[in-house]
């Protein structure tokens, strides 16, 4: 079965930086479209960035070039930079392997990014 393993969140003050990264298994990841969710208490899934499988990118207007999406396909694992946080960076961080230009139903258990002073 497929599976997606987050990692790399924690708490950090604000104009820190931490670098998440998914590994994926089971799965021919490097065919396939990755990207970045984050979902903060009381908001809706939002999404953060996403990368083709021929290391195109994208990235919501708000993050304002913050944060960088990179995969290594060798290792089966997409990456996010995240630099300069901010409070309101707060959320649960999920990937998804992206069909049709969307999420699929396919994401990661999250990892949990905390930025406060």
């Amino acid at each position: 079965q497929v599976q997606l393993v987050e990692s790399g969140g924690g708490l950090v003050q604000p104009g820190e930086s931490l670098k998440l990264s998914c590994v994926a298994t089971k799965v021919i990841f490097s065919i396939y479209s990755m990207g970045w969710y984050r979902q903060a208490p009381g908001k809706q899934r939002e999404l953060v960035a996403d990368i083709t499988s021929d290391g195109r990118t994208n990235y919501a207007d708000s993050l304002k070039g913050r944060f960088t999406v990179s995969r290594d396909g060798a290792k089966n694992t997409v990456y996010l930079q995240m630099n300069s946080l901010k409070p309101d960076d707060t959320a649960v961080y999920y990937c998804n392997i992206r069909l049709f230009r969307k999420a699929s139903d396919y994401w990661g258990q999250g990892t949990q990014v905390t930025v406060s002073s």
